[in-house]
């Protein structure tokens, strides 16, 4: 773990790195700055430490003109004799605000709450991590073969998809119809469930394509397309309560 003191009193860096080492004895101090300038032209050269201590009264100015000239984004731990900037002290970074002579008790406190908020960032950046692996990409478009090309067919071109003796056929919008190298259930998993629903086995509908939908004998519904079908695609009892509820997610 590398820490940054931005300390002007020599005597005071020293203590902390000390204290320091009694504390957390795997803190490398990565630098000891003394004042704005030389503290704001460390960060442009240098990486990020894992933390900070800033005195907040440097020789040659607030300590608060660092963080207007400098994006920190590591955690910061202000060091004064003062307690009248507290409150603007935890409008940056701030985790802890240790009042000079820094004890070794009130030290210990401050890297016991470092090392909280740090082990609190790496799991929720963990979890994020898995929410974005596990995110699935939707194709955006297929690849169908016309004469001796081959055209991209945008999902949201496509109206249905249906099964015909056992080939799998594509129609557009603009009626287009395409033969599929794919089963429909593979079909399936490859656009966005939001988007398109597999009424039955014969036929999945583009939510975009619906137009309206008919009360069916048995208590079954007909879905009506703004497109052309074959045949009427009907959606059983048992799955009439899901698709209602996929129409209105």
């Amino acid at each position: 773990m590398k820490t940054l003191i931005i300390e002007d009193e020599v005597m005071a860096a020293q203590s902390l790195q000390k204290l320091l080492g009694e504390v957390s004895p795997g803190v490398e101090v990565a630098a000891v700055l003394q004042s704005v300038e030389e503290s704001v032209e460390w960060f442009e050269e240098n990486e990020m430490p894992d933390l900070a201590f800033v005195d907040i009264h440097l020789a040659d100015g607030s300590a608060f003109a660092i963080f207007e000239k400098v994006d920190i984004t590591c955690p910061v731990i202000f060091t004064t004799a003062y307690d009248e900037y507290a409150l603007k002290a935890f409008e940056v970074n701030s985790i802890a605000y240790l009042l000079k002579p820094i004890s070794k008790k009130d030290l210990r406190v401050a890297m016991t709450k470092y090392k909280s908020v740090v082990t609190s960032r790496n799991q929720m950046l963990r979890f994020l991590t898995q929410i974005d692996a596990n995110k699935k990409v939707y194709r955006h478009c297929f690849l169908m073969p016309e004469r001796d090309k081959l055209v991209p067919i945008p999902v949201d071109d496509v109206a249905f998809a249906y099964i015909d003796s056992k080939t799998v056929k594509m129609v557009t919008f603009g009626h287009k119809v395409y033969i599929m190298n794919i089963p429909m259930d593979e079909m399936m998993e490859q656009v966005d469930p939001r988007m398109f629903y597999r009424a039955n086995r014969q036929f999945m509908v583009a939510r975009n394509a619906i137009k309206d939908i008919s009360i069916w004998f048995g208590s079954k519904l007909c879905i009506n397309l703004t497109v052309e079908v074959p045949e009427k695609i009907i959606v059983s009892k048992a799955k009439v309560s899901e698709f209602k509820q996929w129409l209105l997610s």
